[in-house]
């Protein structure tokens, strides 16, 4: 599938040259077409090595049984430093500008950072060290889950984005269930008077309007032939005329308006205490891809077999395009609350271990990972990971993952 997608961003970047956007304006969005970093050099305890005159520095991210940390250990012309001897500062300049001024500790041979370095791992990283009066100072770039990519490519590829804020959320139950016909929306047609059908106008399924002539009776009474009409619009579901036949007292026609219909919806003792009349229900069916709302109109009293409770939810169906017999699967709204902070569900893409939505931040994109909580229809409780007011891309985040996958960015310890 990653395949389709590149041979598809490719046809539009070639599009977009066409269109007159640069070179240049594509390589920055696209990391597969700058230069590769040399691997750093690494020391024994798995960390990046800093160097300046035997002065040597090996800084790693520390996380096992503990949150991630920094842990360092200084070295002088190969010979370890006393850690109380060396001062130590680590200044993380994150996207957006934001500052983590980590201060180090002695323990045991090495120097302990005195906070947790918390997801995602993508920042500049300044180093800051004395020792024996001697100042010393690196700074590189740790990068993971970032891309950027330029305003005329994200239109392009109808990147699109929202503010991260509060949210009305709803409980739901979910059930399951069919679309059938209201009971006064059927209509059985017999003969006023009994006597021979002279015709018969319509055929199994047509639709007929109200009024329309349906049958032609010739009374046994009178001998004079009369019309029975259509009561209401609908569909012709049963034929039982023919012609030549005797009326016999029998139903001729059966018609259904389905402009409005019931979904029949199962739920078991546990949930029914919960739900009451004028509740509003999200409708779903796996062929149809938009959703539709209902309300609850009525929660029948009788048990069925499996021991569930039918409740029943009026759907306007003035569309035409919902057909009695239809399973349907539906959320029924049991209360209302509101959340400190949600995404939509739909801008939820997977990141090495995490679920996490893309922060945009100028023209770069970058990962953000999540802690969920609720989930309602097209939102989802954020509990941490993202703050407020965050601009995120809603539409189309998977480009933003592909790149980001396509560029092999790594997770530095």
């Amino acid at each position: 599938m990653n395949n389709i997608f590149y041979k598809l961003r490719n046809g539009l970047i070639a599009g977009l040259l066409v269109l007159g956007i640069s070179n240049s304006a594509i390589a920055e969005s696209n990391p597969q077409m700058s230069v590769e970093q040399a691997e750093p050099e690494k020391g024994i305890h798995g960390g990046r090595l800093w160097k300046d005159n035997g002065f040597v520095v090996e800084l790693s991210i520390f996380e096992t049984g503990v949150p991630p940390e920094f842990r360092t250990w200084v070295t002088h012309n190969g010979q370890s430093i006393d850690p109380k001897k060396v001062s130590l500062k680590v200044i993380l300049t994150r996207l957006g500008g934001v500052e983590d001024h980590i201060n180090f500790m002695p323990q045991d041979d090495f120097l302990r950072g005195d906070m947790e370095i918390y997801e995602p791992h993508s920042f500049v990283v300044t180093i800051q060290a004395k020792h024996q009066g001697k100042d010393y100072e690196w700074r590189y770039d740790n990068f993971e889950g970032r891309v950027k990519i330029q305003p005329e490519i994200a239109k392009a590829m109808e990147i699109k984005t929202e503010i991260a804020t509060e949210a009305l959320l709803n409980q739901t139950i979910k059930s399951y269930g069919k679309l059938a016909v209201l009971p006064q929306k059927t209509a059985n047609i017999s003969a006023r008077f009994d006597g021979i059908i002279k015709n018969v106008f319509v055929n199994l399924g047509q639709k007929v309007k109200k009024g329309q002539r349906l049958i032609v009776v010739e009374s046994d009474e009178s001998l004079k032939p009369y019309n029975i009409t259509a009561p209401m619009d609908g569909y012709v579901i049963q034929r039982n005329a023919s012609l030549g036949e005797h009326t016999q007292g029998k139903i001729l026609l059966q018609i259904e308006n389905h402009d409005e219909l019931t979904a029949e919806l199962l739920v078991f003792p546990f949930q029914r205490a919960a739900i009451k009349a004028g509740l509003n229900v999200n409708l779903s069916m796996n062929d149809i891809n938009e959703g539709f709302k209902g309300t609850v109109t009525q929660i029948d009293r009788h048990m069925q077999d499996n021991q569930s409770s039918v409740v029943r939810v009026r759907v306007d169906n003035q569309s035409g395009s919902l057909s009695p017999g239809m399973f349907v699967k539906g959320e029924i709204e049991v209360s209302e609350f509101t959340v400190p902070l949600a995404v939509k569900r739909k801008a939820l893409q997977s990141f090495r271990d995490f679920t996490v939505v893309y922060a945009k931040i100028g023209d770069e994109y970058e990962v953000r990972m999540l802690e969920l909580g609720r989930v309602s229809g097209e939102w989802i409780e954020v509990l941490g990971g993202l703050k407020s007011g965050t601009e995120y891309v809603t539409d189309n985040s998977y480009i933003i993952k592909a790149d980001i996958e396509k560029s092999g960015a790594s997770h530095d310890h």
